[in-house]
């Protein structure tokens, strides 16, 4: 399976926590379709199926990611 950028996938990270927020305060329908967008290529981009595991999958491709630390996918 091709993988994203890790540069790219930083870009995608960014743009969902930002449209999570926008849409947590006002809940327009335009942010709402932007963050399902994004969402869906986070998911194509990693090769997962739900947005909480394409930004795991995602996070741990960025730089300083500790491989060997799975703490953040027990975690929550």
């Amino acid at each position: 399976m091709l993988m994203a950028h890790p540069a790219v996938l930083k870009d995608l990270v960014e743009q969902y926590e930002t449209l999570c927020a926008l849409h947590a305060e006002n809940g327009s329908p335009a942010a709402r379709r932007r963050m399902d967008d994004v969402a869906y290529t986070l998911c194509v981009s990693t090769g997962t199926r739900d947005v909480e595991s394409a930004l795991v999958a995602a996070r741990h491709r960025l730089p300083g990611a500790r491989p060997q630390d799975d703490s953040v996918l027990t975690a929550g």
